[in-house]
């Protein structure tokens, strides 16, 4: 990509906020010095990377970095067999520290997130734990050497501080004691390493001892006092001892590091990386900015574009659109109506999208990857200069003329402007038609009326223009693509109050066709505002309806599960009833024939009473037989292609025209097929044998089931049943939660409540209710 677009465009403003935001060193250089790509793989993958850390930055927060120095000077002196310092064994600790931090940020992370796109980069921060360790021992972050690097570092400094306190003891008794007399200062201080007290020149003798140094007027000397000298000597051989440990303790940390050389700068690249993708996820919540789409055919299609370098209260967005319908747009308008920025907010946001960056428009714009962005955009010079401008106008769209092609994007401000209007106007549309046959994309704004006409005479070619509010004599600064843009001079004149007969006088003097132009250009400016209101309005409610279809399928599939689970209860209720009842028909036979083997005489009574049992089961077994739930889940499942059905989701009646799968049917509605679950649909019986449907919700309404039963007063047995019943109910209706008021009283029924619900797999949870709601008189229950 060219520099000089760079510069035009102020791509440096966008690095330079960018760098602000990285954090690490090497980071901030990186997006200082950050280029557009113009390979379409690699900025694909670097819009993908951006979205990884912005999804990671949104739900996660900020990676743990801090800024850290550049390892390689590092690394480069271990693998020439150099040993390191202290300091620069604390950055590699901190180098470390910081990976291992990140590695363990990013253990718990949501599977939602996808980090496929950075995992080359995570997979580099692998810690050497060997070396990790032995750095926490041994050094902190600022390059100290820790007493835990060795244990005889440990005990030398020891010594060091217990000699050193012996010093300061014995120095102590000449700054407090009867000598201090003798000093011109009572404080000790330090000479060539060594511990001195400052003597008045008429005391030297005093002390005894070595002279290390005098004052400026000769009337102090810093003496060792004798006494000192052999605890000063020792201190000094500790001292020496102390570097000589520091330097085995860093040669063996640096021979250990010389074995990580490549691991410690693929971490530290790393880490500089992720910074600098954080960064541009933090550049893109800054800027409220999207990830752009590419595509491969360079067409731009910009929603709600800002130039990111307006403030943007201020900023009007606009849309922007280039390369499907058409390539090349021409801009008319009025000056400081704003078709310069209108050029410079679509350069700018494509040279951010090839940078990697989110853009600042809406989410599903578009853009495409260009090898080349051309721009020739300048201040309008003075009349004086006009011929420097145009040359220097010609001279840079000379060099674009030379390199344009089809992966080319050129912007161009005031196409021909700065010569004679006639011969400019010519001017810019040959140099339009080359560009045209190079197929390149093409925005150029112009003065030029002729240029109007070009917008509608050549194919792929569109006017725009900027609007212009004619109540307030201002641009309004939105483009508007299709209407080129036409001159307010009369309309304006006229609100400045003029004299109509001047301005009518000015009418009939311009041209036939420019004044047909003028015209169309206004009546396609009133058919276009109508257009984008009639849009608006649409949009809002296409968008409404759009919210009301999701709430309904969401009824839909709500019911559609409340109606499976009252169906899914309704057949296991049936099999238990049928299983028991079964089960008590099996034992009155069984008890009739072992009292008949056993040739006991049978009395009437007890034939009478084992009939009157086996036609109760009878009649349950035929009421079992005739629910209307089981039969309609019967109905559903023996249907087939010709049936008539009733499709419970729209309430109409139609025909199975096809079977998809095992549990999916088209059925013809009128006109209109539809795809159905065999769950929403019940098979309709002939007409002389139709019965009034039942469906779930009636059956729901038939339970009368209530969430609270009150069994206070019942005897025990009456309270079971009784409970037994509701719960058949409450589960058929489908209720979460219900109330058992079983009151105190003996505690009898509450404990047989208890036993109850512990013995019920329905049940999903049970306890006492609040104080206010009953306290321990009612038992809160949470159906499954």
């Amino acid at each position: 990509m060219n520099s000089k677009i760079l510069k035009i465009l102020e791509f440096e403003q966008i690095t330079n906020r960018l760098s602000s935001l990285a954090i690490t060193a090497p980071a901030k250089e990186k997006a200082a010095n950050l280029k557009p790509k113009t390979d379409f793989d690699k900025v694909e993958k670097s819009l993908k990377q951006t979205l990884a850390l912005a999804n990671l930055l949104r739900i996660k927060g900020q990676l743990p970095l801090t800024d850290f120095k550049d390892v390689k000077p590092s690394t480069k002196r271990l693998s020439v067999k150099a040993n390191l310092n202290a300091q620069e064994f604390g950055n590699i600790l901190l180098i470390l520290s910081l990976a291992s931090e990140i590695n363990g940020f990013l253990e718990d992370l949501d599977e939602d997130i996808d980090l496929s796109a950075i995992d080359e980069i995570l997979d580099k921060l692998v810690v050497p734990d060997t070396l990790f360790n032995q750095l926490k021992k041994s050094v902190d972050f600022d390059g100290e050497v820790l007493d835990s690097a060795s244990s005889a570092l440990a005990r030398i400094r020891h010594d060091i501080k217990s000699n050193e306190e012996e010093i300061k003891n014995k120095m102590d008794s000449y700054t407090k004691g009867n000598s201090s007399k003798y000093l011109s200062e009572q404080i000790v201080t330090i000479r060539d390493d060594r511990y001195v007290i400052p003597v008045k020149q008429e005391y030297r003798g005093k002390f005894g001892g070595v002279v290390h140094d005098q004052s400026a007027s000769g009337q102090t000397l810093f003496v060792e006092p004798e006494a000192v000298l052999n605890l000063n000597n020792r201190q000094q051989n500790l001292m020496a001892q102390e570097r000589q440990e520091i330097h085995n303790i860093l040669k063996h940390l640096s021979s250990m590091a010389r074995e990580d050389i490549e691991n410690l700068n693929e971490i530290a690249f790393s880490l500089s990386e992720l910074d600098f993708l954080q960064a541009k996820a933090k550049l893109a919540k800054e800027m409220k900015a999207t990830e752009p789409s590419l595509n491969h055919d360079n067409s731009l299609y910009l929603r709600k574009a800002r130039h990111p370098l307006i403030d943007p209260e201020k900023v009007v967005p606009n849309d922007i659109y280039l390369g499907e319908e058409f390539d090349t747009m021409l801009i008319t308008g009025p000056n400081t109506g704003g078709k310069t920025i209108t050029l410079k907010t679509a350069g700018l946001i494509q040279l951010m999208a090839q940078s990697g960056l989110f853009i600042p428009a809406e989410e599903n714009s578009k853009v495409g990857v260009f090898k080349q962005v051309y721009a020739d955009i300048g201040d309008e010079q003075s009349i004086e200069q006009s011929l420097s401008t145009f040359s220097s106008h010609i001279n840079d769209i000379i060099a674009i003329m030379k390199n344009v092609n089809d992966q080319t994007l050129v912007l161009i401000d005031e196409i021909g402007a700065g010569t004679d209007p006639e011969e400019g106007a010519s001017l810019a549309i040959s140099i339009l038609d080359f560009l045209r046959k190079k197929d390149a994309k093409i925005m150029v704004t112009t003065h030029y009326p002729e240029l109007k006409l070009y917008g509608y005479n050549r194919e792929r070619t569109t006017n725009a223009s900027m609007e212009f509010d004619l109540k307030t004599l201002s641009p309004t600064y939105r483009l508007q693509i299709g209407i080129p843009g036409h001159s307010n001079a009369f309309a304006i004149a006229r609100r400045l109050g003029m004299r109509e007969d001047v301005v009518k006088n000015a009418q009939k003097l311009m041209k036939d066709e420019d004044s047909d132009i003028n015209n169309m250009i206004e009546r396609l400016n009133e058919q276009t505002k109508a257009a984008t209101s009639a849009r608006s309005r649409l949009e809002t409610s296409l968008d409404r309806s759009q919210k009301l279809e999701k709430k309904l399928q969401d009824a839909l599939d709500w019911y559609n599960q409340r109606v499976q689970k009252q169906l899914d209860f309704a057949q296991e209720r049936a099999n238990e009833i049928v299983a028991k009842r079964r089960k008590k028909a099996d034992q009155i036979i069984e008890r009739l024939e072992n009292e008949r083997k056993n040739g006991v005489q049978i009395k009437e009574n007890k034939i009478i009473d084992a009939k009157g049992e086996l036609n109760s089961l009878e009649r349950q077994a035929q009421n079992l037989a005739h629910n209307k739930v089981l039969q309609r889940e019967k109905r559903r499942h023996n249907v087939s292609v010709g049936d008539k059905v009733k499709v419970l989701s729209y309430g109409q009646t139609g025909t199975i025209t096809k079977k998809l799968s095992d549990h999916e049917y088209e059925v013809q509605m009128g006109i209109m097929k539809v795809k159905v679950s065999d769950r929403d649909v019940e098979k309709i019986d002939a007409p002389k044998k139709q019965a009034p449907q039942v469906r779930a919700t009636s059956a729901l309404r038939r339970s009368n089931a209530r969430s609270e039963l009150d069994l206070r007063g019942q005897r025990y047995d009456e309270a079971m049943t009784n409970l037994d019943r509701y719960f058949d109910s409450v589960l058929l209706a489908g209720l979460d939660i219900v109330t058992i008021i079983h009151g105190i009283g003996t505690g009898a029924i509450r404990t047989g409540v208890w036993q109850y619900l512990r013995s019920n797999r329905h049940v999903k949870s049970f306890n006492y209710a609040p104080a206010n709601q009953g306290g321990n008189g009612a038992t809160i229950v949470q159906l499954k």
